[in-house]
């Protein structure tokens, strides 16, 4: 519990909180008090509540740290369940895209990232990232287009200034006109994060640095990269140990397994963290762990592209810290993190089994583990005095918890599909009453329905 005093804003009479805090305190009937937009009190129904500007009443409400998506491409969602990829495998399904892609903009970079990070919202998402790699030539500023989108918003946003340099001429998968030069990408990489990476706690924007992937890149970039997030002291990003298709690459063009790739151009490091991680095994399991390496797990696009199931309860109990990615919305179509949330328990159990895995693993990894994957323990992805006001309420009435009596986290995770009834960053309301806080939702949605449109030429 903190010092008494007025707070801008009080969450009481909650079912339960989650405080997901160092002691993984539980709080029936609790409270949580921020003030100048950090937690300045949480306690339970006996701890005398401070006095507040506004109250917000969470009878019937499990109250949780604001979930942390790892691992996103926002852009994709102006392609959302295109028809002809739904069947196909990661290379097949990403050369099938990139000739749409190509057509991004930097008007189709701040919509579809107003609109997936307010999708986020929804679900109860506070803090996102997002590996924005794809660069078209004469697209203007991407970056700083959906850095805008989120600062419109609200939310807290982990951007990345991803890169291709390898095209379909170097035996790479993308077209010519969407790659760029290795010099120019790290030129631009500085030039991002001087811009816009904000180091004061509590920050509402920072830079990461992600080439794509190991068979987009080429091994020069991968290592000035990492030298290059070491001198401006910034994270490093990227796909790695994807699937069966990512491990024969890597065996066939650099006569290695992706985890000996990475350790050899200078990734394994605890400023790295890596998007679905799926295909380690138990040796280079322990060396991620070992060298505090984050995990994005993605489940929904490892089952909807075939590329399997992490093991995300080795992976823990190793030292990775694994957070939850939603990845991208021509992949996982549905950028919901509560529904990764659910598929990631479910999944740990199915691979791990029944007894590995609960809501509260999921809840944590939601939550704490993303926070570790953006170097960010001890600020947000908890309910402790001091951290960030990011909180997402659930409700936990109505006819699908009729019956969800004697375990509200479970119930949360279980008897869905749910979203956040009210989610709030940095102590201010982004979603209230399941509604976006925005009045700009229409426009934005008339916008991208257009771009999405002239990007997938169709005539509707």
């Amino acid at each position: 519990m903190g010092l008494r005093m007025t707070a801008d804003l009080l969450i009481h009479n909650a079912r339960l909180v989650a405080t997901v805090d160092t002691a993984r305190r539980e709080l029936p009937g609790g409270w949580v008090a921020i003030t100048n937009g950090l937690i300045s009190g949480v306690g339970t129904s006996t701890d005398p509540m401070p006095a507040a500007t506004e109250r917000i009443d969470a009878t019937g409400c499990l109250v949780t740290p604001g979930l942390i998506n790892t691992h996103h491409h926002l852009y994709q969602n102006l392609t959302r369940a295109f028809p002809p990829m739904t069947s196909s495998p990661l290379f097949g399904w990403l050369q099938t895209l990139y000739p749409l892609w190509r057509a991004l903009d930097e008007e189709g970079a701040h919509v579809s990232a107003w609109i997936g990070l307010a999708e986020l919202a929804l679900s109860g998402c506070t803090t996102s990232t997002d590996h924005l790699y794809l660069h078209p030539r004469n697209g203007g500023d991407l970056l700083s287009a959906e850095i805008a989108a989120a600062k419109d918003l609200g939310i807290r946003f982990h951007p990345t200034r991803g890169s291709m340099s390898l095209s379909q001429k170097d035996g790479g998968l993308p077209p010519d006109d969407v790659v760029q030069e290795d010099d120019e990408i790290l030129a631009f990489s500085k030039e991002a994060v001087e811009k816009h990476h904000d180091r004061s706690f509590g920050a509402m924007t920072r830079i990461a640095l992600a080439p794509c992937s190991p068979f987009s890149v080429t091994k020069d970039l991968m290592i000035r990269s990492a030298e290059l997030a070491e001198s401006l002291d910034v994270r490093l990003h990227t796909h790695f140990a994807e699937n069966a298709e990512d491990d024969d690459f890597s065996i066939a063009t650099f006569g290695c397994r992706p985890f000996e790739y990475l350790k050899e151009v200078g990734w394994l490091s605890d400023r790295t963290w890596v998007a679905h991680c799926v295909m380690p095994n138990h040796v280079e399991i322990q060396a991620l762990g070992a060298a505090g390496i984050g995990a994005a797990h993605c489940p929904s696009s490892n089952l909807i592209l075939a590329s399997g199931i992490s093991p995300v309860v080795e992976l823990r109990k190793a030292g990775v810290h694994v957070g939850l990615g939603v990845d991208g919305s021509s992949s996982a179509d549905s950028a919901s993190l509560w529904l990764e949330a659910r598929q990631a328990m479910l999944l740990a159990k199915l691979k791990s089994g029944a007894d590995a895995a609960d809501a509260r693993m999921a809840l944590e990894v939601a939550t704490i583990g993303g926070a570790g994957c953006l170097g960010r323990i001890g600020e947000i992805g908890q309910l402790q005095v001091g951290m960030v006001g990011d909180i997402a309420i659930w409700d936990l009435t109505g006819i699908q918890f009729a019956g969800a009596i004697a375990d509200p986290i479970e119930a949360w995770l279980r008897c869905g599909p749910t979203s956040a009834r009210d989610t709030i960053v940095h102590g201010k309301a982004v979603v209230r009453n399941r509604e976006l806080v925005s009045t700009k939702v229409t426009e934005m949605m008339t916008t991208h329905t257009r771009i999405a449109t002239k990007m997938q030429q169709l005539n509707i």
